[in-house]
């Protein structure tokens, strides 16, 4: 499995391809009819529709299983991990409409995995700033789909890479969202690894959903714990002849995640105005990544806390205690000295606000060389230096 990197010099960690085999019964037919392609042409169009009509109490849950075997040579441990995925509507506000997302366990218990313990907000634009449309890949066949005890006129997108060494792929969608809207109507998922990549994979199941009530309203919730749309964090990245600072944004737009990055001047100027270059990713994408990414970090930092030294972090917002880690490197006959603070908590209240990505990133890293005689001379790093909100209303 790939996983998806941004051009960030401390890796963000969204993206990843997912797994296993798909979960709803089904009718299929050998292709799509002029009829059903037309369908999935405007199936984009019913879904945007939905979110100027989203209500509080509108909400999806899914099952969801994620496994990942050895190494192909034999290294690692494999792991597993499952429960629910659930997506709820907490307010509207429009043009905002304001989502909570929760990992849970089969009873609805919080999750003991860390990056999945908590839940996430999620402010989604019901409008769009431009023109966005990520068509599904892969063969789309059409079928009746049973799931969540309804049965559902759907498209089944199949992408084999295998004969690439890539993963096999699987989507259904149903033709009209309608209450799936919060998820594009994705009905199930499923991606297997393959070749030489770690074994596995990731599975999703719609389990149920709810529709609010016209009626129901509630007040805008703090943006303690974002997702990331509506958030941002600025990096100082003191690397090359011109180091300074990089913002990374986020918003959502209509069921899609838009990330952009660029250089800022200290704090000044409007945190997050100009999306129109970020690619949008759908989110229910980026969700079905995230208990991928839990489980490829359970043997690497910062759950490895044995062989960390415990410190503090401070940054504009103030001090978290952290975990600091350091570890050598030989590049090409010079010996680096690498060091990397995380956060010791990455829930921690000190860190209210920051957006999720960065919570599981090293809030800092350098490097330095060793020149002769043990002295150390630094070569550059990233440090985190604020973030917050840019949404009007929002801290």
């Amino acid at each position: 499995m790939q996983m998806r990197q941004f051009p960030l010099p401390i890796a963000a960690l969204l993206g990843a391809a997912l797994s296993f085999l798909p979960g709803c019964e089904s009718t299929k037919s050998s292709s799509p009819s002029p009829s059903d392609s037309q369908t999935q042409e405007s199936a984009p169009m019913q879904a945007a529709d939905a979110w100027k009509r989203a209500r509080v109490g509108d909400r999806v849950t899914y099952a969801f299983s994620a496994t990942q075997g050895t190494e192909p040579r034999g290294g690692g441990t494999a792991r597993t991990l499952g429960g629910q995925l659930t997506l709820e509507v907490v307010a509207v506000q429009q043009p905002w409409v304001w989502v909570r997302v929760a990992f849970t366990d089969e009873a609805g218990r919080p999750l003991a995995q860390p990056r999945l313990a908590k839940d996430l907000l999620l402010p989604v634009r019901a409008d769009t700033t431009r023109p966005l449309d990520v068509p599904h890949g892969g063969q789309a066949t059409a079928e009746n789909a049973s799931s969540a005890g309804r049965t559902w006129e759907a498209l089944r997108y199949v992408s084999d890479q295998r004969p690439v060494d890539g993963p096999l792929r699987t989507r259904v969608y149903a033709n009209t969202p309608g209450p799936l809207y919060l998820t594009h109507g994705l009905l199930e998922a499923s991606t297997e690894a393959a070749g030489f990549h770690t074994p596995g994979g990731f599975t999703v199941t719609l389990r149920e959903f709810r529709e609010g009530t016209a009626d129901a309203n509630a007040p805008v919730p703090a943006l303690e714990r974002p997702l990331g749309p509506g958030a941002y964090y600025d990096l100082r990245v003191d690397v090359g002849p011109t180091p300074g600072v990089q913002r990374v944004c986020f918003t959502a737009e209509r069921g899609y995640v838009l990330r952009t990055e660029a250089p800022v001047d200290g704090a000044t100027g409007a945190p997050c105005s100009d999306f129109s270059q970020a690619e949008p990713e759908p989110l229910e994408e980026l969700l079905m990544n995230l208990p991928w990414n839990a489980l490829s970090s359970m043997e690497g930092p910062p759950t490895a806390a044995a062989s960390a030294i415990r410190g503090t972090f401070t940054a504009e917002a103030g001090t978290v205690p952290a975990l600091i880690t350091q570890s050598t490197e030989d590049a090409d006959g010079t010996q680096l000295v690498l060091s990397e603070t995380y956060a010791a908590d990455p829930w921690a209240p000190g860190l209210a606000g920051l957006p999720y990505e960065a919570r599981f990133q090293p809030l800092s890293g350098s490097s330095e060389r060793v020149a002769t005689g043990g002295k150390r001379e630094p070569q550059g790093g990233t440090r985190l230096v604020r973030w917050g909100s840019w949404l009007a209303g929002q801290k």
